[in-house]
C-alpha cells in the first residue's frame, strides 16, 4: 500500500484531487496536510470524514519542526505539493505572506524529504511564464520564466528550489504548470465564483481595465485527470503544462456567466486595472497530450455545473463576494 501526502489538500484543486485519488488509488492511504488558512476549508472533503484511507493533519509548512515530525511519522511514498497562497491581488497587497508561505514553506518541505525516497509532484502555475502577447506563440515547458506578480515570482522560486534539490540531493520530482482552473467550491475571491455570486445577487461584477485580458481555462476535474496521467506516465525530472485550448477574455467570460444566469450585461462594471496585470496567458500542452490526455469538459458545460453548485450553496459565500477582480 502506497502512502500519499497531499499538501494543501483542503484547498480548491487539492481537495478535488484527493477525491479523485480516493477513487483511483484503492490501495493507498491518503494524508491531507493543510494549515487551514482562509482559503482552506475542511468542508470540501466532508464526504471523506469516515473513509478509513483518508487522514487530515493540520500543519503549516512554515512550522519546520512539526512538519519534520509529521513526515517521519507518515513516511510518504508520494507527495503532491499543492500548498500555496495563490490570489494575485493578495500578493500585491501583502507580498511578505507569499514569500513565507510559498518559498519558505516549500524549502522546509524539501529539507524534510531530501533524504527520503519519496517522489515529489509539484503543482506550479502557468503564471511563471508571465505576460504573453496575444499574437505570440503559446508558452512551452522550455519558455523562460518572466513572472509579473509577487505570487507568480514565489511560484517560480518554488520551482527553482525543487530543481536545485533534484540536482544536488537527487530528489525525484515532476513539476506541473496548470492554466486557470474553475469548478465547484472555489474561493469566492477568484474571478469565476465572484462573477457567479455577484450575478446571482444582481450585484455589479467588477472587471479590471477593459476586460480584454486573455486567460486559458480548464475545469478542475480535467486538471485532476491530467495530474493523475502525469503521475502515472510522466518522466521524472520533467515539467508538464496543463492546458485546455480554451482562451477567452475576462469580459467574455463574465458575459457567458450572465447569459447562463439570465442576467443582463448591465451588471458589468469596469474598474481601474490591477498593477502589473498580465495581458494574456496560454500554454502549449502537447507534451501532456503525448501521455494520452484529452480535455473532456467543454467550457459552457463546466460553467453550468459550477453555476448550479454555487446557486445551491449561495448562503455559504454570499457575504464574501464584494470587491474587485
Amino acid at each position: 500500500m502506497n502512502t500519499i501526502l497531499v499538501t494543501g489538500g483542503s484547498g480548491f484543486i487539492g481537495s478535488h484531487f484527493i477525491k479523485y485519488l480516493i477513487k483511483k488509488q484503492s490501495n493507498s492511504e491518503i494524508f491531507n496536510l493543510d494549515a487551514l488558512t482562509y482559503a482552506g476549508d475542511r468542508g470540501r472533503l466532508d464526504e471523506l470524514r469516515d473513509n478509513r484511507r483518508y487522514h487530515f493533519i493540520k500543519c503549516d509548512l512554515r512550522d519546520k519542526k512539526r512538519l519534520s515530525r509529521t513526515i517521519k511519522e507518515i513516511k510518504p511514498d508520494i507527495i503532491f505539493h499543492f500548498a500555496s497562497e495563490t490570489h494575485v491581488d493578495n500578493s500585491i497587497n501583502s507580498p511578505e505572506d507569499f514569500v513565507y508561505s510559498n518559498i519558505v514553506g516549500t524549502f522546509n518541505l524539501l529539507e524534510c524529504i531530501k533524504e527520503r525516497e519519496a517522489l515529489l509532484i509539484h503543482i506550479s502555475t502557468d503564471e511563471v511564464y508571465g505576460d504573453r502577447r496575444p499574437d505570440e506563440r503559446l508558452f512551452s515547458e522550455s519558455s523562460i520564466f518572466n513572472p509579473s506578480s509577487p505570487y507568480s515570482a514565489t511560484k517560480a522560486s518554488q520551482e527553482m528550489l525543487i530543481r536545485a534539490y533534484a540536482r544536488t540531493y537527487n530528489l525525484r520530482s515532476i513539476t506541473i504548470r496548470p492554466c486557470n482552473n474553475f469548478g465547484p467550491f472555489q474561493n469566492p475571491e477568484k474571478f469565476i465564483p465572484k462573477c457567479i455570486l455577484n450575478a446571482i445577487e444582481n450585484e455589479p461584477i467588477p472587471i479590471y481595465g477593459n476586460g480584454k485580458n486573455l486567460r486559458e481555462w480548464i475545469y478542475v476535474e480535467d486538471t485532476c485527470e491530467a495530474i493523475w496521467r502525469i503521475f502515472k506516465k510522466g518522466k521524472i525530472g520533467e515539467s508538464y503544462n496543463i492546458g485546455s485550448g480554451i482562451l477567452i477574455s475576462n469580459l467574455e467570460m463574465a458575459k457567458r456567466i450572465l447569459k447562463i444566469l439570465n442576467r443582463t450585461d448591465d451588471l458589468i462594471t469596469f474598474v481601474p486595472d490591477r498593477k502589473g496585470h498580465d495581458r494574456a496567458y496560454g500554454v502549449d500542452y502537447s507534451r501532456l497530450k503525448r501521455l494520452g490526455f484529452e480535455r473532456r469538459t467543454e467550457l459552457m458545460d463546466g460553467l453550468r455545473v459550477t453555476i448550479e453548485w454555487y446557486s445551491n450553496n449561495r448562503d455559504r459565500f454570499i457575504k464574501t463576494t464584494r470587491g474587485k477582480r
